[in-house]
């Protein structure tokens, strides 16, 4: 399986781009794709799963071209949408069973597929239960079984861990890594530590342009050298966090403790620590858009 984005752009005003020239190739795992909010992510799902179609550029499917031909796709995707919401008085399975029913499925293979689906998102105990009455994590698995409906090849999730504690994060990105066998999942989102858990491939994109395309160890590599840890006074905090890249701080008695992206070491108090994945989106981030300057 293969999915190809190729030289893809989003005009929506003049001179007002939701993605500009982007290219991918996509195949079996995980592809992570971060970058921060209005970076483009969503315009690429929404073009990935016909909702919309590109301005220019093609997305080839196995060799299809699906901005010519939508239908070569549809039938083998499942996608959860950002904005995904449900009918609030209907439960699990009355829901499921209507979407499967819009989607033209065999009503009993939905049947005994709804039983399996609920016992995978580990909602079973909880299928009759009027949709309102669940947590948003429970919703959200729901969300994944009516994406996971026609069992497809090509499973996109857009933010889906957004509102969710942190216990409903670890459990859905472990539900991700189990379906990403024999699939191609896109997981769209701006919280690093989702994509750090599962994903086989990353891809950052920020301000419709991709950053850059690589495995989790490449993207590490990349930022080698370039993350400081600083103990810096408490009243020196403020002046330090306006003229450098923080990438975290911790408060202590004797002082705030940062994590500081620089090329070069910002203090002879420094010293070099090798960088975490956040550490590394953030450089890659900085990196691109002083080069967008230069």
């Amino acid at each position: 399986m293969k999915l190809i984005i190729e030289n893809v752009s989003k005009k929506y005003k003049k001179d007002s781009y939701g993605l500009r020239d982007l290219s991918l190739q996509i195949e079996t795992g995980v592809l992570g794709l971060l970058g921060p909010n209005g970076a483009g992510k969503s315009t690429l799902m929404r073009i990935l799963s016909t909702i919309t179609k590109p301005t220019e550029g093609r997305v080839i499917w196995n060799g299809i071209d699906i901005t010519k031909d939508p239908n070569a796709i549809r039938s083998i995707l499942g996608y959860l949408p950002q904005d995904f919401g449900v009918y609030p008085h209907l439960n699990a399975v009355e829901f499921l069973e209507y979407l499967a029913a819009i989607r033209g499925l065999d009503l009993t293979i939905s049947r005994k597929r709804i039983d399996e689906l609920l016992q995978l998102v580990n909602l079973h105990e909880v299928r009759k239960k009027p949709l309102n009455s669940l947590s948003g994590g429970m919703k959200q698995r729901v969300g994944i079984a009516q994406a996971l409906l026609n069992d497809p090849k090509l499973l996109i999730v857009d933010e889906p861990t957004v509102g969710l504690d942190p216990e409903e994060r670890i459990r859905f990105r472990n539900l991700l890594s189990e379906l990403s066998g024999d699939r191609i999942v896109i997981l769209s989102t701006h919280i690093v530590s989702d994509v750090e858990s599962t994903a086989t491939d990353i891809a950052i994109v920020n301000q419709g342009k991709l950053v850059i395309q690589a495995s989790p160890s490449e993207i590490l590599a990349a930022a080698a050298g370039k993350v400081w840890e600083w103990l810096i006074p408490s009243h020196a905090w403020m002046e330090v966090r306006k003229q450098l890249l923080i990438s975290s701080s911790i408060q202590g008695s004797d002082g705030v403790r940062v994590r500081v992206i620089a090329d070069i070491q910002p203090s002879a108090e420094s010293r070099l620590v090798n960088p975490t994945l956040e550490d590394a989106y953030l450089y890659s981030i900085s990196a691109n858009k002083q080069s967008a300057l230069s």
